[in-house]
């Protein structure tokens, strides 16, 4: 018989109650301090067709805002887009009918990335179409009736000036271009202007237009010559206007006809 103070025997009953009782006590304290699974995943949506990921570009229509016809025929609507083809700022109706063309226009102005807004003012002040002063009357009244254009502060809206004069063809561009997107052959220009219009920026270089004579393989007014037979390249388009070195470079293409490979226009 056991005195008061005797101490129990630890049978190997014990033992495995023990060995059983700190496994489950381990199991059990993994399982409630290990973080919660993530919840599954959720069911893909349909997938969006492929020109959804494509930028979008909208083109203002002519007859769509009051005053922009103004800027690309004229006051009298009678200047032509074939008329404008010609010269440098033949690019402002090149580039007009190319995202006319794109797949990447849209109608729909609120999926438009970009809004592009067609003007061929170059050419129609060179025909007499308009004024300075009616350039500048009619973009900023085309410009007041734009809700796109004010959203964004121009930011997502494209302009071309294709000539040494830039956007100083709309005197007012610093108050209304300021923040607009500007493609311009001479980024370096100023016209005679105490600053430039182009903003490294936000603005962008583009070629001066070729005509269409000089490229088309059927009916070119030239015969180039081979770019692995050019010992220099150069372009030049534009009027001598009694300048030396332009007068030096038409001076070149006639005496070298079989080297420049130019065609000239005085």
């Amino acid at each position: 018989m056991r005195g008061p103070h005797s101490r129990p025997q630890c049978t190997p009953a014990h033992q495995a109650g023990a060995l059983l009782l700190v496994a489950v006590t381990s199991l059990l304290t993994r399982l409630l301090s290990a973080p919660a699974p993530p919840p599954p995943f959720p069911t893909p949506g349909p997938r969006l067709p492929a020109a959804a990921d494509h930028l979008r570009v909208y083109v203002y229509a002519e007859d769509e805002v009051d005053g922009l016809r103004v800027l690309l025929r004229g006051r009298d609507g009678s200047v032509s887009a074939a008329t404008c083809l010609k010269g440098q700022w033949g690019t402002q109706v090149k580039i007009h009918q190319l995202l006319l063309r794109s797949r990447y226009r849209t109608l729909d102005k609120d999926e438009a990335h970009l809004f592009f807004v067609p003007s061929y003012v170059k050419c129609v002040r060179m025909t007499g179409g308009l004024t300075d002063k009616e350039i500048n009357q009619t973009y900023v009244k085309v410009l007041g009736q734009m809700p796109y254009f004010r959203r964004s502060g121009g930011r997502d809206h494209i302009f071309v000036f294709p000539s040494g004069a830039g956007a100083h063809l709309f005197r007012s561009w610093a108050t209304f271009l300021n923040r607009s997107i500007i493609l311009t052959p001479e980024g370096d220009r100023t016209d005679k202007r105490g600053i430039s219009a182009f903003n490294t920026w936000k603005d962008i270089i583009i070629p001066g237009n070729v005509d269409d004579s000089m490229v088309k393989p059927d009916a070119r007014a030239v015969q180039p010559i081979p770019l692995m037979k050019r010992k220099y390249l150069a372009n030049f388009l534009g009027r001598a206007q009694g300048k030396v070195g332009r007068l030096k470079l038409v001076e070149l293409a006639k005496q070298y006809p079989d080297k420049t490979g130019c065609a000239y226009v005085l």
